[in-house]
C-alpha cells in the first residue's frame, strides 16, 4: 500500500450511546477505527496517523458547537495512536440546542486538513477517515459541498463511516463525498469517470458490525476505489474480488502474510466478542422471561 497521512475523525456525541449497534455506536467505532489504523500502519512502515475527537472534553453541558479536538497529530507511533483512540470519551451532557448538530462536519474537516498540512512527512497521498452517529438535521448541504471542495482542492481523499441516522445522514454525507470526488450531484456525467474516485461513503446497517462491512470496502482494501461503481459503498462493500481473502481482511496472504494474518486474528477475536455479547443479552432475556413466569 503507498505511503498515506490519514487522520481519524470519531463521532464522541451522546448519539454514541446507543445500542442499534452492539454493544454501542461508540465502542463498534472504536473496533472498527483500530482495525483501519492496524492496516494503514502495517502497510506501509512510513505510514502515519492521526486521531481527531469531533466533540471537545471541554464541551459546555449544553452541547452542540463545541468544536473538535486533536488528541494525537499524524504519526507512526502505533502507541501513542492506540492510546488516543482509547481515550475518547463520551462528550457533553446536556441536550443538543434544537439549532445545532452534536458535531460540526465542515469544522471538523477543516481541522484535520490543518492537521495534515502541518504533518512531518510531506510525502504521499492525505486521508481523511470520518466516521458519523450522529443526526445531521441542521448541517447545510452547501457547506458540506463547500468542504469536499475544499478537500479536492487540497489534494485530500475522504472516506466516510455512516452508522445510525442513515435516513438523515447518507444524503448529505454523499454529496460531501461527490464533492470531494470532483463531481455533483450522484452521477457527473462526463466528469472524471469512476476510475478517479477516490473518496467513499461506507453505510453500516443497524446491527451489523462495523468491521465486518469495513474489511471488504475499499477503505481496508486499500484499492483507492478504482471501478468499484461510484464514491457509496453500502452493506456488504464492493466486489473487487475482496471477498476471496474476506477471512484474512481483504488482504492476499501470499503478498503480505503478516498483516493477514492480525486482521484474520483481530477479526476471530472480534467475532467471538460479539457472540459473547449475544449470548448475555439472550441468557438475560431468558432470565427475566422466567422470572415473570
Amino acid at each position: 500500500m503507498p505511503l498515506e497521512s490519514c487522520m481519524i475523525l470519531l463521532d464522541n456525541s451522546q448519539y454514541m450511546r446507543n445500542g442499534d449497534y452492539l454493544p454501542t455506536r461508540m465502542e463498534a467505532q472504536s473496533d472498527a477505527a483500530n482495525m483501519i489504523v492496524s492496516q494503514k500502519t502495517q502497510s506501509n512502515p512510513e505510514s502515519t496517523v492521526g486521531v481527531i475527537a469531533m466533540v471537545s472534553s471541554t464541551a459546555p453541558s449544553s452541547g452542540g458547537g463545541a468544536g473538535a479536538e486533536l488528541l494525537v497529530s499524524p504519526t507512526d507511533d502505533l502507541g501513542k495512536i492506540l492510546s488516543a483512540l482509547h481515550k475518547v470519551p463520551l462528550a457533553g451532557g446536556g441536550i443538543t440546542p434544537p439549532a445545532k448538530d452534536a458535531v460540526d462536519i465542515a469544522a471538523s474537516v477543516q481541522v484535520a486538513t490543518l492537521a495534515l498540512k502541518h504533518r512531518r512527512n510531506k510525502n504521499g497521498a492525505q486521508r481523511i477517515v470520518l466516521f458519523v452517529g450522529s443526526p445531521l438535521n441542521n448541517a447545510d448541504k452547501k457547506s458540506l459541498v463547500k468542504a469536499g471542495k475544499q478537500l479536492k482542492k487540497n489534494n485530500v481523499f475522504i472516506d466516510v463511516v455512516c452508522l445510525g441516522e442513515l435516513d438523515v445522514n447518507e444524503g448529505k454525507l454523499r454529496e460531501l463525498v461527490d464533492a470531494a470526488n470532483g463531481s455533483s450531484g450522484s452521477n457527473a456525467e462526463g466528469g472524471e469517470g469512476e476510475g478517479e474516485r477516490n473518496c467513499h461513503l461506507v453505510t453500516i446497517p443497524a446491527g451489523v458490525l462495523p468491521s465486518d462491512v469495513l474489511i471488504s470496502s475499499p477503505i481496508l482494501r486499500g484499492d483507492g476505489g478504482y471501478g468499484s461503481g461510484g464514491g457509496g459503498v453500502g452493506g456488504g462493500g464492493g466486489d473487487m474480488g475482496g471477498d476471496a481473502f474476506a477471512d484474512f481482511g481483504g488482504v492476499d496472504p501470499s503478498m503480505d502474510p503478516e498483516l493477514a494474518m492480525a486482521l484474520r486474528v483481530s477479526m476471530e477475536e472480534e467475532r467471538a466478542r460479539q457472540e459473547r455479547v449475544a449470548a448475555a443479552a439472550a441468557a438475560a432475556a431468558n432470565n427475566e422471561g422466567g422470572g415473570e413466569g
